[in-house]
């Protein structure tokens, strides 16, 4: 009985691994390539998948997913002889797991030389200065080459992307200095044409008020003169109303005479011809309200009459 058991124990493990090996679950997003005595079968896609136990053998399994590789910095020389620092990285994804698997022997390795060999010859015809003004550019055909390449290999590359380029330590510092030069000049150039703006504003201001201040002189001016005209017409109005004779008008003469005489620098009077008549006039009218009479100063033909005396 201990032999039968003992085959039977045999059988039992033989079917569990044969079943094991029958049945093999593909995740998603995954290929898995099947061999039969060494050479390819087909192609296991996501799911349940049934083999020959024994026979097949899965000899990879690929991720199907998208892949991000980054390659280390790789020193390449540019067209005017300087030796810059450049790190990618490659986006890319498996489209044939047949092809990767039989056309070459590690489409990584592989896509990292190409990478490297590509970028030299793109970088090598280019200098510093375009170098790192041209990144689109240079992934851009990167990216064609590669994909290019890669093709046959069952792999497309979707995306190339420069990480850093680094130039040489003194070249850095040319740089910096040059920038720091060109923010000083564009500060500079700020300045001055916040001054000339102030300057123009302030001219402009002072322009506004000068105009301003002579329109209001100008129109006080006009005014004053206007009052001053109508303040002579009303005077001259106001004569002709009250119809003055020749003695009030001397006697209003004679009143102005200090007022033109007021003031230190008054030192040469120069006197009218019209004095003289003003002087006669007001003598006469002094001559006739005097009720004493007598005297050079009364006309001739006037009567003198003498006042009785008071008790």
């Amino acid at each position: 009985m201990e032999p039968i058991i003992i085959v039977l124990i045999i059988l039992v493990v033989l079917v569990f691994i044969a079943l094991i090996k029958t049945i093999q679950v593909i995740p998603q997003a995954s290929a898995a390539i099947v061999e039969r005595f060494g050479r390819y079968t087909r192609t296991l896609n996501a799911g349940l998948n049934i083999v020959v136990p024994f026979i097949d053998s899965i000899r990879n399994r690929i991720d199907l997913r998208e892949q991000v590789v980054p390659f280390p910095p790789q020193p390449v020389i540019t067209q005017d002889n300087l030796v810059v620092n450049i790190d990618t990285v490659i986006y890319y994804q498996v489209t044939d797991a047949r092809a990767a698997t039989y056309e070459v022997a590690s489409y990584i390795q592989a896509i990292e030389q190409l990478t490297v060999t590509t970028l030299r010859n793109i970088i090598g015809g280019m200098d510093l200065e375009r170098t790192l003004t041209s990144r689109e550019e240079i992934n851009a055909a990167l990216r064609g080459v590669l994909d290019e390449a890669t093709g046959k290999w069952g792999i497309r590359v979707n995306r190339v992307e420069l990480k850093a380029i680094e130039p040489p330590t003194s070249i850095q510092d040319s740089m910096e200095k040059q920038m720091r030069a060109d923010r000083d000049k564009r500060a500079a150039i700020l300045q001055a044409e916040g001054v000339r703006q102030s300057e123009i504003l302030r001219a402009e201001g002072e322009k506004q008020s000068a105009i301003l201040r002579a329109e209001g002189e100008a129109k006080a001016a006009a005014l004053r003169a206007e009052g001053e005209a109508q303040a002579i017409r009303t005077v001259f109005e106001s004569i002709h109303a009250g119809d003055p004779d020749q003695k009030l008008l001397s006697y209003q003469y004679l009143q102005m005479l200090p007022k033109i005489a007021e003031g230190d620098a008054n030192k040469l009077w120069i006197v009218p011809s019209e004095i003289g008549d003003a002087l006669k006039g007001l003598s006469g009218a002094i001559g006739n309200f005097n009720p004493m009479g007598g005297g050079s100063g009364s006309p001739s033909g006037t009567e003198r009459r003498e006042q009785p005396p008071i008790d």
